[in-house]
C-alpha cells in the first residue's frame, strides 16, 4: 500500500515489523525517530488486529513523518474497516515536540480525504474534556461535535450523497 502524501506530511501504513518496533521502543538502525516519537497504544492496536483478522490496512494505523527528514513524529489510524453503516472511528496523537504545529490537522484531514475516496460516509472521534488542542483539530478539519459525557467529547463528519456535511477544509 501507498503512503498518504501532504504539503508537509507522509502517512505511512505501518508494518507489522515497525510496530513491534514501536512497542518495544526500539527502532533499528535505519529508522530514526522524532524526539518523544512513541505511540505504543497505536502500535498494540494495529498489531492485534492483524492477529485476530491479518492485515487491517488500508483501514490499520499509519506513521505520521516529516517529509523534510523522514522522521516518525505520531500516528493515526482507523480503528478497523467501515461498520455496516459506512462509518469508521479513528484516533491520532503527536509527539510532544511535534505539537502546535499544524501537523495533527495535516494528517487528519488527509485521512478523512482517504476515508471518503473509499466510500466511507462517516468519520468518528473522541478526545477528554481537557484535551483543547485535540478539539480544535477536530473542529478546524470539519468535524462537529456530536455528544459528551463525564470523560469524553465526541466528534463526527459525514457525507452524505458524496457531499460532506462538513468539509474538511483548511480550517
Amino acid at each position: 500500500m501507498d503512503d498518504l502524501v501532504t504539503a508537509r506530511l507522509v502517512l505511512h501504513p505501518m508494518s507489522v515489523d515497525e510496530a513491534e518496533q514501536v512497542v518495544a521502543g526500539d527502532p533499528d538502525d535505519a529508522t530514526r525517530w522524532a524526539p518523544g516519537y512513541l505511540d505504543v497504544s497505536g502500535a498494540r492496536g494495529f498489531l492485534d488486529a492483524a492477529a485476530k483478522s491479518g492485515d487491517p490496512r488500508p483501514f490499520g494505523n499509519y506513521q505520521i513523518r516529516r517529509r523534510e527528514d523522514g522522521y516518525p513524529i505520531g500516528g493515526i489510524g482507523f480503528f478497523g474497516p467501515a461498520n455496516e453503516h459506512g462509518s469508521v472511528t479513528i484516533g491520532y496523537g503527536l509527539a510532544p515536540s511535534a505539537r502546535g504545529k499544524g501537523y495533527a490537522s495535516e494528517a487528519l484531514r488527509e485521512l478523512l480525504l482517504f476515508a471518503r475516496a473509499r466510500g466511507v460516509t462517516g468519520v468518528e472521534a473522541d478526545t477528554s474534556h481537557d484535551n483543547i488542542a485535540s478539539q480544535r483539530v477536530m473542529t478546524a478539519v470539519g468535524m462537529q461535535l456530536i455528544a459528551e459525557d463525564e470523560q469524553l467529547k465526541y466528534y463526527r463528519i459525514t457525507w452524505a450523497d458524496g457531499e460532506p456535511t462538513a468539509d474538511p477544509g483548511e480550517g
